[in-house]
C-alpha cells in the first residue's frame, strides 16, 4: 500500500471557491490534525478572494497549479459535477490524493477511469458522500446490520427543494450535469443502497425542464429477495426530506434533513419506542474529512465506509435512472 510522508497535521488543498468549498473549510477548521495550506480556482481574483475569506496562505490561479504545490497531502474537488473528471485526474497525475465531492462524476464510465487512475497510481481516492460518515447514519446502519429491524424490506427516503431559478442557473443545464438527480437523489439513493446494496431492478419517472434535465423525478428498486425502496427527488417541490428503513421486527424512521441527521427513532414491531440522540460536529462535513485522513495514516487507496465499489454501484443506478428518464449530458 502507498506509504504518504506526512507531518503531524495533513494539509488540504481546496479545489474550487464556492459555498460548498467554504463550508468544508470552515470545517477542517475544527479539525485540529488539519491544515488548509492553499486554494485553487480557475482565475486567481476567486482564488484569492477565497483565501482572504478563510485565512488560507496561498491561492492558486489554476487547478495544476494547486496540485502542483507541494505542501498539500490531499485536494479537496468541489467543482460543478461536469468538471470532477478533469479534476480529478489533474489532481492524481500530480500525485495527490483526492476528497471529490458528491455527485462524483457525471456516470459510472467517468467513475470508473478515476478509480483505476488511483489505483495505477497508488492514492487515495474517495467520494465526499458525506452522509455515510455522519455519526447517526453510521448508528442506523450498525443497527440494521445487527439485526435490529430483522431483514429489510422497505426503504423510505426523498428530497425535494422548491428552487425557482432561470435556464442559465447550473441546476438546468445539462452542460454542468443539471438536474435533480446527480445533486439531491444521489442522497436518497446512497441511503438505499447502505440498506440495500444493489438493486436488481430498477424503474423511474420524471418531468424535465425545457433544458431536457430531471425537476421531479421517481424511482422504485427492486431486490433479488423482494425488498423495494422508493425514493424520490425534485428542484420544483419542498419534500420532507425524510427517510425510513423497515423490517419485521420493526423500522427506524429519520427526521427532515435525512442525509445528516442527529437523531433518529426505533420503532420496534413489539416494544417501546427508542429514540437515538448521536450528534454530528461542526456542520457535520469534518467527519468525511476526517474519515479521509485516517486513510492517508493508513495507507489506504479507499475508504471503507465510502468504498469504490459503492460509488459505482451509486453511479451506476443514476445512469439506468437517466437513461429511463431521457436525461443525456453532452458527450455522453
Amino acid at each position: 500500500m502507498v506509504k504518504y510522508v506526512l507531518m503531524s497535521a495533513i494539509k488540504w488543498g481546496i479545489l474550487a471557491t464556492g459555498g460548498i468549498a467554504g463550508t468544508f473549510t470552515e470545517d477542517l477548521k475544527l479539525l485540529p490534525d488539519a491544515e488548509v495550506v492553499a486554494v485553487g480556482s480557475r482565475t486567481i481574483e476567486s482564488a484569492r478572494a477565497f483565501a482572504d475569506r478563510h485565512d488560507i496562505p496561498r491561492a492558486h490561479g489554476s487547478w495544476a497549479e494547486l496540485a502542483a504545490d507541494p505542501d498539500v497531502d490531499i485536494i479537496y474537488v468541489a467543482n460543478t459535477q461536469n468538471a470532477h473528471y478533469d479534476a480529478v485526474v489533474t489532481c492524481l497525475n500530480a500525485g495527490k490524493a483526492v476528497l471529490c465531492e458528491k455527485a462524483f462524476t457525471l456516470n459510472k464510465a467517468e467513475a470508473a477511469k478515476l478509480m483505476d487512475l488511483a489505483r495505477e497510481r497508488r492514492l487515495f481516492l474517495m467520494e465526499a458522500m458525506w452522509m455515510r460518515c455522519i455519526p447517526a447514519i453510521r448508528k442506523i446502519a450498525e443497527l440494521v446490520e445487527g439485526g435490529a429491524l430483522g431483514q429489510v424490506n422497505t426503504v423510505h427516503a426523498d428530497f425535494g427543494i422548491s428552487f425557482s431559478v432561470g435556464p442559465e442557473h447550473r441546476l438546468r443545464a445539462p452542460e454542468l450535469g443539471g438536474g435533480a438527480l446527480l445533486d439531491l437523489g444521489v442522497y436518497p439513493i446512497s441511503f438505499a443502497y447502505l440498506m440495500l446494496g444493489d438493486p436488481t431492478n430498477v424503474q423511474s419517472w420524471a418531468r424535465l425542464t425545457p433544458e431536457g434535465v430531471d425537476e421531479n423525478t421517481g424511482m422504485l428498486l427492486g431486490y433479488e429477495n423482494g425488498a423495494v425502496a422508493l425514493l424520490s427527488c425534485g428542484i420544483s417541490t419542498s419534500s420532507p426530506v425524510t427517510a425510513s428503513v423497515s423490517g419485521p421486527l420493526g423500522r427506524i424512521e429519520v427526521p427532515n434533513g435525512f442525509f445528516h441527521p442527529d437523531t433518529f427513532t426505533l420503532y420496534p414491531t413489539d416494544g417501546e419506542p427508542q429514540t437515538f440522540h448521536v450528534p454530528f460536529e461542526g456542520t457535520g462535513m469534518l467527519h468525511e474529512a476526517a474519515e479521509a485522513m485516517r486513510c492517508l495514516r493508513e495507507g489506504l487507496l479507499e475508504s471503507p465506509l465510502v468504498p469504490w465499489q459503492a460509488t459505482l454501484d451509486v453511479m451506476g443506478i443514476m445512469d439506468e435512472v437517466r437513461s429511463q428518464v431521457g436525461v443525456r449530458y453532452p458527450g455522453e
